[in-house]
């Protein structure tokens, strides 16, 4: 299973407007998802859809880059996975306190 990233969407586009996009060019999706607002519900503007053929993946963004979606150029590539981001913990030199002195003696 690939899956791909799909950037500059127009942000009226839906999942059966990308799945139809797709169709268009001779490639079969078997997932679409375009990532939404969590409190809004607006598009964002990108997405991802999933092939279970590695062929047509490839297919797929050749055929589909660049190509027009309600008068935007589309970004087709091979999503890469996401970076693992680090928890603020509030910690760090900036958030420590000494309390009492350099020796901490509970």
């Amino acid at each position: 299973m690939t899956k791909l990233f799909v950037g500059n969407l127009p942000y009226k586009a839906t999942e059966a407007d990308l799945q139809q996009f797709f169709a268009e060019a001779g490639v079969h999706v078997d997932s679409v998802s375009i990532l939404r607002d969590r409190f809004s519900g607006e598009a964002r503007g990108f997405g991802f859809v999933e092939i279970n053929d590695d062929a047509a993946a490839n297919q797929a963004v050749q055929a589909c880059n660049g190509r027009q979606l309600m008068g935007r150029a589309l970004v087709v590539n091979e999503a890469r996975p996401p970076e693992r981001r680090e928890r603020s913990q509030g910690g760090g030199e900036r958030g420590q306190r000494d309390f009492g002195g350099s020796k901490n003696r509970w």
